[in-house]
């Protein structure tokens, strides 16, 4: 048995070189084939590359009290201790230039609360930057440097117009390292991380890492569609999950930052859950019902009640609870829309005057 094994294993492996220089040729043209459906990304990161900047962030840090001597006659020695003492925190991240005036677009959690904020480009120049906003809903925030000289700014993109399947290319400074590229393409879209209520996320297979965050994400034109975010990571490091808040929405945000330093969003003041068609495919939504009611909130004032079910905004189709969410927050704050909804089976129609999203608000 062990014999006949032996030949048979001869026999194949002596098949393998004959098959192997047939193959040949037709191998060498399919390599060259998609050789030439992988683009060269060289022109665009020369490109792009001089627009993008590294951010270093210093925080202060206070220690804080452990529980266990709260009330005990350690407070006070400990408070002593502690007082005029703080520790430097060192952060860094990623960002991008959107404007030669020196507006800087990266992440709202790399700048967080830091006391010293310093932005480096890919020349080696260093300037001081200024907070201008942020949102902590989208991760956005906004710097300003004073250069003297215009500097070389990117242009937005339109996210609604990847597709699957598209090649991108991140930059950025992961780990620290400064400017560096990588390439991938968009893996999925409109992909919700638990990150908010506005999540809305590209995922690309792109390698991000640690200091990617804030910088941007480039189509083949070499436009701003997305800002690298988040990682999906066990181990810390690339797993080829990465996501990128979208430039459609981006873009409104930071308008906003620039213009007044903060962003505005509409809000009714309701709970709300999604409403499921019966027997619907995929879970289709038929609607968002209105779960809770506010007191005194704009929803209230209007008129719209618990077990209302809200069908449209100003005649456009609403189906989940996010996209209200998301359709009365595009709204100003101040202006009246219409509400079509279902009222114990009854089609009915409510105007309601849209009030501004508080700081810990309800839902919608």
């Amino acid at each position: 048995m062990p014999h006949s094994l032996s030949r048979r294993a001869l026999a194949g492996l002596a098949l393998l070189p004959v098959v192997g220089c047939a193959a040949a040729p037709q191998a060498q043209a399919q390599r060259g084939v998609a050789m030439q459906m992988v683009p060269d990304f060289a022109d665009l990161a020369e490109r792009v590359l001089p627009s993008v900047v590294s951010i270093s962030v210093t925080s202060e840090a206070r220690t804080e009290m452990p529980p266990e001597l709260r009330g005990t006659p350690f407070e006070r020695y400990f408070r002593e201790r502690q007082r005029g003492r703080s520790q430097q925190v060192m952060g860094a991240g990623s960002g991008f230039v959107i404007d030669p005036a020196g507006y800087v677009v990266t992440n709202n959690h790399v700048i967080g609360n830091a006391s010293r904020v310093q932005v480096t480009f890919q020349n080696g120049q260093e300037y001081a930057g200024r907070l201008v906003g942020m949102d902590d809903l989208t991760d956005l925030a906004l710097l300003r440097i004073e250069a003297p000289a215009p500097l070389p700014a990117l242009a937005w993109g339109s996210s609604a117009a990847l597709r699957v399947g598209n090649w991108v290319l991140a930059a950025g400074n992961p780990f620290g390292l400064g400017g560096s590229v990588t390439s991938g393409i968009v893996s999925a879209r409109g992909r919700e991380i638990g990150a908010g209520p506005f999540d809305d996320f590209i995922q690309t297979d792109a390698p991000i890492n640690p200091g990617n965050s804030g910088g941007p994400l480039f189509n083949m034109a070499g436009e701003v569609i997305g800002i690298n975010t988040a990682i999906y990571s066990p181990s810390g490091a690339s797993a080829g999950i990465g996501f990128a808040v979208p430039s459609d929405l981006a873009r409104g945000v930071i308008d906003q930052l620039r213009g007044s330093g903060r962003v505005e969003r509409g809000w009714l003041g309701v709970s709300v859950q999604d409403v499921t068609e019966p027997g619907a495919r995929n879970g289709a939504g038929a609607g968002v019902l209105i779960a809770g009611v506010e007191r005194g909130s704009p929803a209230a004032r209007a008129g719209l009640r618990q077990g209302d079910q809200v069908v449209a905004i100003e005649g456009d189709r609403v189906d989940t609870s996010r996209a209200l969410v998301r359709g009365i927050a595009a709204i100003t704050p101040g202006q009246n829309v219409r509400l079509s909804i279902l009222r114990n089976g009854r089609p009915t129609e409510l105007t309601v005057r849209v009030g501004r999203r508080p700081a810990t608000p309800a839902p919608g």
